[in-house]
């Protein structure tokens, strides 16, 4: 069994801070933890708007708390994000995020994060980002 709690995970290496500073993730189960899967909470800052594209990933998105939307970029439709929203890129969908109030999300990525990983330059990760 694995146990931990999202207060410690924050004192360690688990926790990212994009260099672009919109986002901090805190990695609470990765790659080698053997479950296939990654779970991270994240933090999309009041005032972020910024693109991804997860290529390599798939990414399902629950909102916690705060408010903000998700752009698709291949129809232009926005998708209002709020307390209780749940949004699935299923097609490896490129997006755009906006936050108009601090967002806490909680993210489960296929394949697993190693850990490390922050976007590059088309808003993806890698799948061979340096393990923790």
């Amino acid at each position: 069994m694995i146990v931990r709690t999202l207060q410690e995970a924050e004192k360690t290496s688990r926790k990212i801070v994009s260099p672009d500073g919109n986002w901090d993730s805190t990695r609470m189960l990765l790659k080698d933890d053997n479950m296939g899967f990654s779970f991270h909470i994240t933090t999309i800052y009041a005032g972020a708007d910024f693109q991804m594209h997860y290529q390599n990933h798939l990414e399902s998105v629950y909102c916690m708390s705060g408010e903000g939307e998700v752009e698709t970029l291949a129809d232009g439709v926005k998708y209002p994000i709020k307390p209780g929203t749940l949004y699935i890129l299923d097609k490896h969908d490129k997006h755009v995020l906006r936050a108009t109030k601090e967002m806490k999300m909680a993210c489960v990525f296929n394949p697993p994060l190693n850990g490390k990983e922050v976007h590059n330059a088309e808003g993806a990760y890698e799948l061979d980002a340096e393990s923790i």
